[in-house]
């Protein structure tokens, strides 16, 4: 079968949206498809072909809101003139998906699609997006979920989509099932008897970084020795980032320019109004402003000082490690905490159970659901704003953190459980086999029709 997958980013981009699909490309490669991806150009990308994928790669960026730039047309007739049998569209809110939408009805090979969440679903300028997003998803075959309660799953019920699936994100078993390496620690300089605490994400202000170390700062643990290991990604300096294209970027760069001005005239309140009504336009949230504030990285360091300097047995690493140490991470770690304003099914939590780590995680995406899946997690409530962004309580986290962190026993049977359920249901060999069904079906379907 020859199947086309669709998303703004692939390989060498790292990420979560990549890393699931890698997974499913190669492993249906393996399978005996024909598979290719359609993505972002990236100029660190030397190659068109990796481990049996093929890959298409088109200079565009933007989404329906804020523009499409680059070549959007070459897009669509590559993907309406295509041989390909089914075509599976992995994420909304960017140029993929996006920019289909007028020659969806001329699209002759089967179409699947995978929402991965509707972040922007509560965002005001968003809500014309979500008005015509219905008439867009009957245009599909098949929807794919990785949850059974959030915003897009129950968006598509009320709209009356009715041919579903959902299919739970999981962890490599070609990764995981190893041996934890016991020389990880010595070699980062974490002491044997350490209480590690590890995250993992993108060095953006939506992991939660920053309130993970203030929980941290705030633990009570005696004279127990502990390290917290940060590692982070930093996507804003990624090429191909999803507004690196766009013309609304020079919305957002005058923006950032008048606030920095501003910053220097505390009483000019109607610029900065003006100006975080430009970022706004472009989908940056206030709390990205960085322009009135030091930098994220400023922040993270400036806070690692202070742990540092608080005079405990509590140290902290800041770590971009590549993906095998990443894994000896997970399996040397004691405890993953997960503290996102932000995230759909956080593929690291399904990781942390996979290494046989119990994660505590504020209620995040479908954090609750992984938990109740694997047996592996807790859950430390956190409120919602009106966006539908989860908003940590530092002081709360610290409380949990704390108290896992003196029952090691505890630890030890979650950590047991989550990795038993991985094995049984969320491997990718379990879920990729999933996905093969429904993409064969589909195609099979159109054919008889």
């Amino acid at each position: 079968m020859r199947i086309l997958l669709c998303s703004e980013r692939y390989a060498p981009s790292v990420g979560g949206v990549q890393e699931v699909l890698r997974q499913l490309a190669e492993r249906l490669v393996r399978r005996g498809h024909e598979v290719t991806v359609a993505t972002s150009k990236l100029n660190a990308r030397h190659f068109s072909d990796l481990n049996g994928v093929r890959l298409k790669e088109f200079r565009v960026s933007g989404n329906w809101v804020r523009g499409m730039v680059g070549e959007v047309e070459e897009y669509r007739r590559f993907i309406v003139e295509g041989s390909h049998d089914v075509i599976l569209i992995k994420a909304a809110q960017q140029w993929t998906f996006d920019a289909l939408w007028p020659v969806l009805p001329a699209i002759k090979a089967g179409k699947v699609f995978i929402p991965c969440g509707f972040s922007r679903l509560y965002e005001p300028e968003f809500a014309e997006y979500f008005r015509q997003l219905p008439s867009v998803l009957r245009h599909f075959d098949h929807l794919i979920f990785y949850t059974s309660d959030y915003r897009d799953i129950n968006f598509a019920k009320r709209h009356g989509c009715r041919n579903y699936s959902i299919i739970p994100n999981g962890a490599s078993e070609e990764e995981f099932a190893r041996d934890r390496d016991p020389s990880f620690r010595a070699r980062h300089d974490i002491g044997s008897d350490d209480l590690l605490i590890l995250s993992v994400g993108s060095l953006c202000e939506e992991k939660g970084h920053l309130d993970t170390m203030e929980a941290f700062l705030s633990m009570d643990l005696g004279s127990m020795p502990s390290t917290l290991m940060l590692n982070c990604k930093d996507w804003e300096n990624e090429e191909g980032s999803p507004s690196s294209m766009s013309v609304w970027q020079r919305y957002a760069d005058y923006g950032r320019m008048v606030l920095q001005l501003s910053a220097h005239f505390d009483s000019y309140d109607v610029i900065k109004h003006v100006a975080h009504g430009l970022l706004n336009r472009v989908g940056i949230r206030r709390s990205h402003c960085t322009a009135i504030r030091p930098s994220y990285k400023d922040r993270i360091a400036q806070t690692a000082d202070r742990i540092r300097r608080q005079g405990t047995s509590k140290h902290v690493l800041i770590t971009d490690l590549d993906r095998s140490e990443v894994i000896q991470a997970f399996l040397n770690a004691d405890l993953y905490v997960c503290a996102s304003h932000i995230e759909y099914s956080p593929l690291v939590l399904f990781e942390a159970a996979a290494a046989g780590t119990p994660f505590l995680s504020v209620p995040v995406g479908n954090a609750e659901e992984i938990a109740r899946w694997t047996g592996a997690g807790v859950i430390c409530p956190a409120r919602k704003d009106e966006r539908g962004y989860t908003m940590p309580n530092p002081s709360h986290l610290a409380e949990h953190m704390t108290d896992l962190a003196k029952d090691r026993n505890t630890l030890r049977r979650m950590g047991a459980a989550g990795r038993t359920k991985w094995r049984e249901r969320f491997t990718w060999d379990h879920i990729v086999e999933q996905y093969e069904r429904i993409l064969v079906n589909v195609s099979r379907d159109l054919c008889k029709a």
